[in-house]
């Protein structure tokens, strides 16, 4: 046994450290504690807060409501009977949100292997910061683009996809096909939520253990297969948390979806019809309008939006853990 490990089984400061700085350190260390604590405890109050001040709103709205909030289509606070429901709403930001991750995660997931596995130096480098460049571009100017440039160039694509694909209830016939539709704020979401989905990605891949690689070449594995046996399942966990990040920024977008949809509070599964409208949207557009009764209907509507935020983030959480315990247990 040397003599600093019996000078530190007895509990004596090592040579060469004096007990002054032993002393400092552990007391360091306490303050790191009782900070850090201090901060998770700060957190969880802010979330409690924001949930308490939204059910404290909601409750009078929600009391003056003259039918079922849960499950009406319309939308009228400012009625002589108000009336007033989230269906509608949570079904256009759950589809447009949905529909966007249907686009945006294999082209995010392609864009980041390329770059991280096929792409140069060089090519990778300017990519990768092309990326991280366009995941800093503003909501508005995505909904300024999607509502001045491509409502028109929709169209033609709505109406292939209702030619080719009309049989699927959700191209199905909509009496007409218009530009600003739940298909439209889809693709513009899609759009904003690809650099991130993107940018996370290539920084999971690049975590990728080198040797896990170089042992899949070395028994004979193709790039693809590379990237199949040894990249993709180191990276499953991760690949998950981005793709929940994804999609908590299309369910709470705001600006962007308000320019593109048209105020309509219908339920529907045809995404190619006019209308549609999601909880963040039409509380942007709303609550300027609105007396006391309807600015509370609007708090009630984002209290949803809350629980459904949760929801989605608590389910990213177990299926990150689910992921990680699996992969531990099968290296």
């Amino acid at each position: 046994m040397s003599d600093a490990s019996a000078l530190a089984g007895g509990g004596l400061t090592p040579l060469g450290a004096s007990k002054d700085s032993a002393t400092g350190g552990r007391l360091g260390d306490k303050v790191f504690r009782g900070l850090s604590g201090a901060a998770g405890v700060t957190l969880l109050v802010v979330i409690a807060g924001i949930g308490v001040f939204l059910v404290a709103k909601a409750i009078p709205a929600l009391r003056a409501d003259t039918t079922s909030f849960l499950t009406t289509k319309q939308f009228l606070p400012e009625a002589d009977s108000p009336t007033f429901g989230v269906a509608a709403l949570a079904f256009g930001t759950l589809m447009s949100s949905f529909l966007a991750l249907v686009m945006a995660v294999p082209v995010a997931l392609g864009v980041a292997l390329f770059i991280t596995q096929v792409a140069p130096r060089g090519v990778a480098g300017v990519l990768g910061n092309l990326v991280d460049l366009l995941a800093a571009v503003p909501s508005v100017v995505f909904g300024l683009w999607g509502v001045a440039y491509l409502n028109d160039k929709i169209v033609p694509v709505s109406s292939f996809l209702h030619s080719t694909l009309g049989w699927i209830p959700l191209f199905g016939d909509t009496g007409e096909r218009y530009g600003r539709s739940i298909f439209l704020a889809s693709v513009v979401l899609a759009i904003m939520i690809l650099p991130i989905i993107a940018a996370l990605s290539r920084e999971i891949f690049l975590q990728v253990p080198h040797g896990n690689r170089e042992a899949a070449y070395a028994l004979g594995a193709t790039r693809w297969e590379m990237i199949r046996t040894a990249v993709l399942p180191f990276s499953r966990p991760g690949i998950t948390a981005a793709v929940m990040l994804g999609l908590g920024r299309a369910l709470g977008e705001t600006i962007a979806v308000a320019l593109v949809l048209l105020s309509n509070f219908e339920i529907t599964a045809k995404v190619l019809g006019p209308g549609g409208n999601t909880i963040a949207a039409n509380i942007a557009t709303k609550f300027a309008e609105y007396g006391p009764t309807g600015r509370g209907a609007l708090i009630a509507t984002g209290l949803v939006l809350f629980v459904i935020t949760f929801l989605v983030n608590l389910a990213a959480r177990g299926i990150v853990y689910r992921s990680a315990r699996r992969f531990e247990v099968e290296a």
